[in-house]
Formats: structure tokens, C-alpha cells, sequence
């Protein structure tokens, strides 16, 4: 496993480095809790205090945190150099905070008048100042994109960690759909699909860790995360769970997140509460057949606007043009929403190891909405559907 982790890292640390070379880059400085995790491996779950991940165009990348986190990171990370700030314990730190921890290693690095890259899409712009403050002479490039390419091609570890990801959705959505089939509310759909997930993590995956990503205010202990939206709620897409049960002729949507080891899965149904009215199942069939049309287009080389195109020409023969959503499926990876939208604006070309959702689905403002969710994995072939639960007409007795 060690050895694992450490591969993967090194192949990380060289993707990014071949990117800094393009881009004339001589350090990257990452604080947003998915980034400086690609590059260390390290989740703290609560971000209280910054994670900061230094990865200079040479020499062995940094690890800088709160002494508090330190015997969790040297568990967790494969980075050698760990530096720490703060006060805890007996812990011999850099001194009393990050700011000057990071300037002293910067000046360490001979990097205080370099040019560094960094998140300018995360950091606000008081931290942006106070980073500026310790290195004056250096000169800040915005380093959003490159860290978001370096991400969306996914290596054999982060697919086989999504697959365990898609298992445990697929196991929370059989308990969900079961649940609603008994006359259950939302909430208890979603209560009981955590539970499911939850056991099967307990049992199936001894070593895999669930918890989600942070914030400096809160952490997330546990990302296996389920809701359920019923009839015209569906509208709102997200939501606390309420005690409302579906009626008759209704649409129920269940939608599921999950990781493992920080590797994202979304699965989304639709299902029918008894038979739909004619109108609701017309919209149901609709998207079904532009699943199907639109399926043998996620493979390698296709530009993601012309598989919007094809779904847009899907719903325009169905009479649905003017409810056509901004998307039809987005990124997956350290984010559940990364940072790839499959729409008519993309620029992006589908490329083997490509891990996002497909999720072509209607809104319809007098009665609700409805779509099916699936994570699937771009190759050079046919697109591998990670989550495999039934993707067809779903429907439980009213």
C-alpha cells in the first residue's frame, strides 16, 4: 500500500512538473484542501488551520502544517519533507503561524523572487495579500487551470479507488429504491441508503477512508452522502431530506455521492411511484432514448461539445428544446464536481482516464423533473459504466 501511494505520488509530482516547464512556473503553492491532498495524500478533514502543499519546479516538494496535524500527516502522506507551525504539545515547529513558515521556506528554496502558481480561484484575496507580503520580489501567476488538467486524467489507483466508490453508491441506491418501494419519505430513503453504504463500508473495505474534504470552519468525517427529492422537489436538486412521502404518479429522484480515499462516484435514479401519467412518462422515455444515443459518443478523441450536440438534437426531436439543461454531466474526481461540464461550450476533447458523470436529464416546472446519474471512466472504447445499477424504467408500487 505504502508503495502504492508513494508510485502514485511521484507520478503526480511529475505530471505537474512538466507543467510548470510549459508555463515557466518555479513553485506551486496550493492551499485548497482537494489540491494540496493531490499532492501530499494528506486529508486532515478539518482544516482549521492551512495544509499548504509547496512543490518547487526542483527539489523534493513540502508538506507545511499545524503541529496538531503532524501525527497525522507523517500517517497519511508520502512527502519526506514535513515542516510544521503552530503550537501542540511538544512538537518543534517553525514558529508561531503558516504565513512566516512559508516565507521562511520559500527564502529556504531560493524562491523568494521565483515565479509561483497559485490558486487564484480558491484563495481569497486577504490570504493572496498576506502571501505577497512575506516574498515582495516574486511575481504570482494563477495556477487553477493547470492543477485542474493535471487532475482530470485519472491514473489506474484513482480509477480502482472510483470503482470502490460506484460499489458503495451502488449499494446505498439498491437499499434506497427498496425503501421507497415501502412506502417510505424521503428522509427515510435517505437514512437508510446511508446506513446501507455505510455498513458495506464497514464490512467490504477495511482500509478505505470516506471522509470528505473540509473547510477552515468545519470538516466532513464521513462523504457518503444520500438524499431523495419527491414530485415537484425535485425541482429544488438539492436538499435536506424531508418526511414527505411520494404519491401516486409522482417521479421520486435519489441522488448518492460517495469517495473512497478521496476518489468521488455519483449515482442518480428516477422512480416512478405506481404508473406515471402520460406526460411524465413520455419525459422519462425521452431521456432514456438520449442515453442511449447519445452513450456510444463517450469514448477518447470526441470533443465533449459534439456529445452535447448530439443530446441537444435528442431533445429537440422529443419536443423538449426549451427545457434543455446547461449540461448533461460534469467532472468527477477529488471534487464530486470537478471541473469539467459536458456542454455546448466545452472545449475539452474526452480523453482515456476521464472520470465524470453522465447525466442527460429534464426539468419540467408544472410537475418536477427527473434523470439517471452514472459515473463512467473514458477509454478508447466503449466508456466503462462504474455505477451499475438498473439504468432503465424504474418503477415501485404506488
Amino acid at each position: 500500500m505504502a508503495d502504492r501511494a508513494n508510485d502514485m505520488g511521484a507520478a503526480r509530482v511529475a505530471r505537474l512538473r512538466r507543467m510548470m516547464d510549459e508555463h515557466d512556473l518555479d513553485a506551486l503553492i496550493c492551499f485548497k484542501p482537494e489540491n494540496s491532498f493531490y499532492l501530499t495524500g494528506f486529508n486532515p478533514i478539518i482544516y482549521s488551520h492551512p495544509v499548504i502543499a509547496i512543490l518547487p519546479r526542483q527539489g523534493a516538494p513540502v508538506m507545511l502544517c499545524h503541529a496538531l496535524r503532524d501525527d497525522h500527516a507523517r500517517a497519511s502522506t508520502w512527502i519526506k519533507e514535513i515542516r510544521l507551525y503552530g503550537t501542540w504539545s511538544t512538537k518543534v515547529t517553525m514558529g508561531p503561524n503558516w504565513l512566516e513558515a512559508l516565507g521562511v521556506i520559500l527564502h529556504e528554496r531560493g524562491l523568494e523572487a521565483g515565479r509561483l502558481g497559485v490558486e487564484e480561484d480558491f484563495l481569497p484575496v486577504r490570504r493572496m495579500a498576506e502571501v505577497r507580503s512575506v516574498v515582495p520580489a516574486a511575481r504570482f501567476a494563477d495556477a487553477s487551470d493547470i492543477l485542474f488538467a493535471a487532475r482530470l486524467i485519472k491514473d489506474a489507483g484513482e480509477i480502482a479507488l472510483a470503482r470502490i466508490a460506484a460499489d458503495l453508491a451502488d449499494t446505498g441506491m439498491a437499499t434506497a429504491i427498496d425503501v421507497l418501494g415501502q412506502g417510505g419519505s424521503e428522509r427515510h430513503v435517505s437514512v437508510a441508503a446511508m446506513a446501507a453504504m455505510n455498513r458495506h463500508w464497514l464490512d467490504a473495505y477495511p482500509d478505505v477512508e470516506v471522509c470528505d474534504f473540509g473547510t477552515l470552519e468545519g470538516g466532513a468525517q464521513n462523504g457518503l452522502w444520500a438524499w431523495c427529492l419527491t414530485g415537484e422537489r425535485v425541482l429544488i436538486n438539492c436538499d435536506n431530506p424531508t418526511l414527505r412521502r411520494p404519491a401516486a404518479g409522482e417521479i421520486a429522484m435519489i441522488m448518492i455521492w460517495t469517495n473512497a480515499n478521496g476518489m468521488h462516484a455519483e449515482n442518480e435514479r428516477s422512480v416512478a411511484i405506481g404508473p406515471l401519467p402520460d406526460e411524465r412518462k413520455r419525459a422519462y422515455d425521452a431521456i432514456l432514448g438520449i442515453r442511449e444515443e447519445v452513450k456510444p459518443l463517450l469514448r477518447a478523441g470526441v470533443p465533449v461539445a459534439e456529445v452535447f450536440a448530439k443530446a441537444r438534437d435528442g431533445y429537440e426531436k422529443r419536443g423538449y428544446l426549451r427545457n434543455l439543461p446547461g449540461r448533461i454531466g460534469h467532472g468527477i474526481g477529488l471534487g464530486a464536481h470537478e471541473h469539467l461540464s459536458l456542454d455546448g461550450r466545452s472545449k475539452t476533447v474526452l480523453a482515456a482516464g476521464m472520470v465524470l458523470s453522465f447525466e442527460p436529464n429534464l426539468r419540467l416546472p408544472e410537475w418536477g423533473g427527473l434523470q439517471h446519474s452514472d459515473t463512467v471512466v473514458i477509454t478508447a472504447g466503449e466508456a466503462e459504466f462504474l455505477t451499475r445499477s438498473p439504468s432503465g424504467y424504474l418503477q415501485v408500487d404506488a
